[in-house]
């Protein structure tokens, strides 16, 4: 998704979601569709689109007071297995549907702003969570791990947003180049992230552009640990984790998060073998 949401409706009839064999992502055995690889990778190439849309609007990377564009440097790109602690709660009983309140260790929203909902008439309650979308910012790259220029960073994109005319910041959660979790739009709230396949989504973007830039290691465990999480607690399949490209021709997550996506949910990969580990085997299927 692009932060000046280009293409992902806010509000209004929400088209029913329907199971799309074509984008299944992983089986029961652990393998990545054909047709899925294909739409995420050179398919899309030709395309040539920037961000999660065909247009990429883009705003000035922030620069804190004191501190150059790149404040605190950037931490490598992962390069071995990530090690996911056990989840505290939530691993057992049946789906659920998420409550107002903010996970454990994620930065609340009103850290980074005080804005309310800015059109609460047009936004849609969330209902039971089905489904994950991962994505990135998708504008200019972003590098910096310093908490100010996070915070300046979302207060953007928020303003963004509703400048397009949603109702707030369209994804329910964002994790920084230093591996910090911000909460966005309220778990009340349905998001706004991917167009006609926002009911029972949850949004996770990834601060950034990974079109043109590596996330770094920090982000990545995060990453993985957090939707790991989000999995066990809504019970939701590693087959219906996803990224925005496998709903619709966009760059986003882009190139560099998309081949980590792939990698992670694959037999192997960090996120299928912390599922493994913990039992949680009916996890695994498509």
């Amino acid at each position: 998704m692009n932060t000046f949401g280009m293409d992902d409706n806010e509000g209004g009839r929400v088209d029913p979601l329907v199971h799309d064999s074509a984008i299944g992502g992983i089986g029961s055995k652990g393998a990545v569709s054909r047709r899925l690889i294909l739409r995420s990778g050179a398919g899309l190439g030709l395309l040539a689109l920037a961000g999660c849309a065909g247009k990429s609007t883009v705003y000035p990377d922030p620069v804190m007071p004191g501190s150059s564009r790149s404040a605190g440097g950037t931490l490598p790109p992962s390069r071995g297995p990530i090690a996911l602690p056990p989840l505290g709660s939530g691993q057992g009983g049946g789906p659920r549907g998420p409550g107002p309140g903010v996970p454990s260790g994620v930065m609340s929203r009103a850290s980074w702003t005080r804005a309310p909902v800015a059109r609460p008439r047009e936004i849609n309650p969330f209902g039971r969570v089905t489904r994950i979308t991962v994505h990135h910012e998708g504008s200019l790259p972003f590098s910096s791990l310093s908490q100010d220029a996070v915070r300046t960073r979302l207060e953007q994109v928020r303003q963004a947003h509703v400048r397009r005319g949603w109702a707030d910041i369209g994804y329910h959660f964002v994790i920084d180049p230093a591996g910090r979790v911000w909460e966005g739009r309220s778990l009340s709230w349905q998001g706004a992230h991917v167009k006609d396949h926002n009911e029972g989504n949850l949004g996770i973007m990834c601060l950034g552009n990974y079109e043109v830039q590596q996330p770094t290691s920090a982000m990545l465990a995060t990453l993985d640990r957090f939707v790991y999480q989000q999995m066990r607690q809504y019970r939701v399949g590693i087959g219906q984790v996803r990224t925005h490209r496998e709903f619709a021709p966009t760059e986003c997550p882009g190139r560099s998060l998309q081949r980590y996506m792939l990698a992670t949910r694959a037999r192997g990969g960090n996120l299928a073998v912390a599922l493994s580990t913990a039992g949680a085997d009916d996890l695994m299927i498509a």
